[in-house]
């Protein structure tokens, strides 16, 4: 027999007045309580009857998700964890891809505007304003998820890419590397880069060193080729760097490979280090240092925003930031194990 809000709520040790609010994303339940809801909600399996609300408030129970195209780990990471806390929450998710040229006018985009869909979760990398704009005229609740915290008019979960970046750059340095290069700079800075780039070069100053001319270079993906293709550039240079501080994981794997193919040893002769923590860098040889977002947090602050903004739509715009934690690894420091 299927598990019932009373269920939960005796489980939970709550009233099911309170399990109806962590499940509908009200805001003003604590953090200890809803920990208590939904893992009651996980022990007894209990699924949400999406039809019923439906029925009830009009709305459809159905989040949509807007991801970059490609390959992508990040996004990958973020899907599962956002279908995760949704589904806790009695919503679906449908996944739209769209890359970090397409404007508001592109098809997945329009999609997600047109979709039967209670609210929109854009990854920020492929947040155009136009976009946000377009869905606030449809009447659609609009979340921001990763990248910088910026003005704007709707909520965001955010994560201080700059930090993180000045973050990387500092353990290369107290590494003991001093020629520190970087991959991962859109060949036209936007948004989604510019903020890393900031935080190299503020990491760098702060240990008085000036950034070397050719030392930072663009990728118009972050991909391993990309990554491979512009770490072969770097290390036929004169003076080549003594690390390679890459704005992703996926462009560090092929950067190391590059390392390897020029005769080079990681990190003897030359240091690598990524940000995202893919599944890969940690089984990789040697594996990858790299800067891990909390996606989980995302997921859930993101899915929490926007439930929240669809029962109060004139509440006051949140921003809330992620934490990022430095993970020390082969690729930097021969001796971790």
């Amino acid at each position: 027999m299927a598990s019932t809000l009373k269920d939960v709520a005796r489980v939970a040790g709550v009233s099911v007045k309170t399990v109806s609010n962590v499940v509908n994303g009200y805001p003003h339940v604590s953090a200890e309580v809803r920990g208590r809801v939904e893992a009651a909600i996980a022990q007894l399996d209990y699924r949400p009857n999406v039809f019923a609300r439906t029925l009830r408030t009009g709305r459809t129970g159905v989040l949509a998700l807007v991801l970059p195209d490609g390959d992508v780990p990040y996004a990958d990471d973020l899907a599962r964890e956002v279908v995760r806390a949704a589904g806790n929450q009695g919503y679906r998710v449908v996944i739209e891809q769209a890359g970090p040229d397409d404007d508001a006018s592109s098809p997945s985009l329009a999609d997600a505007r047109a979709m039967s869909v209670d609210g929109v979760l854009v990854s920020a990398p492929v947040a155009p304003a136009e976009l946000v704009e377009a869905l606030a005229a449809a009447g659609r609740p609009v979340v921001l998820v990763g990248g910088e915290a910026r003005q704007g008019h709707c909520d965001r979960v955010t994560v201080d890419v700059a930090r993180a970046a000045e973050d990387a750059v500092g353990h290369l340095l107290r590494a003991g590397r001093r020629r520190i290069a970087a991959i991962g700079a859109y060949p036209t800075e936007t948004a989604a880069t510019a903020p890393r780039t900031a935080g190299y070069h503020r990491a760098l100053r702060r240990a008085g060193l000036a950034p070397v001319p050719g030392h930072l270079l663009p990728a118009s993906r972050h991909r391993r080729a990309d990554g491979y293709g512009a770490a072969r550039a770097l290390l036929a240079q004169p003076g080549r760097p003594d690390a390679i501080f890459c704005y992703s994981d996926p462009l560090a794997i092929g950067a190391m490979r590059a390392a390897f193919d020029a005769g080079l040893r990681v990190p003897a002769d030359v240091a690598v280090m990524g940000v995202g923590d893919i599944e890969e860098g940690r089984y990789s040889r040697p594996t990858l240092s790299t800067v891990a977002i909390d996606t989980g947090f995302l997921a859930r602050e993101a899915v929490a925003r926007v439930t929240a903004r669809i029962d109060q739509p004139d509440a006051a715009v949140a921003v809330v930031t992620a934490p990022h934690t430095v993970l020390p690894r082969e690729s930097t420091d021969a001796t971790v194990r």
